[in-house]
């Protein structure tokens, strides 16, 4: 299992997500992908990406120094 980190702190949409979603070439099916960023578009963006790519929105937590962000891969045996 190779989780990776994603530091989009000071970058704004689509950059976020367009880095996600590079992240997720980067690991294997049930590996998690952290994003960290401080674009507030993030708490809409995220979600609705996840729900169009059918990986899983672990958690999105919201701090002073912006958000954390962690999806899991989802699984191509998982009909998806």
């Amino acid at each position: 299992m190779a989780d990776k980190t994603v530091d989009c702190i000071g970058l704004y949409c689509p950059v976020p997500i367009a880095q996600a979603a590079e992240a997720m070439n980067d690991v294997d099916e049930g590996d998690t992908v952290t994003i960290l960023a401080d674009d507030p578009g993030v708490e809409n963006d995220f979600p609705s990406w996840c729900r169009v790519t059918g990986h899983e929105l672990v958690s999105l937590d919201k701090a002073d120094e912006g958000y954390k962000i962690v999806i899991r891969k989802r699984s191509a045996a998982g009909g998806g």
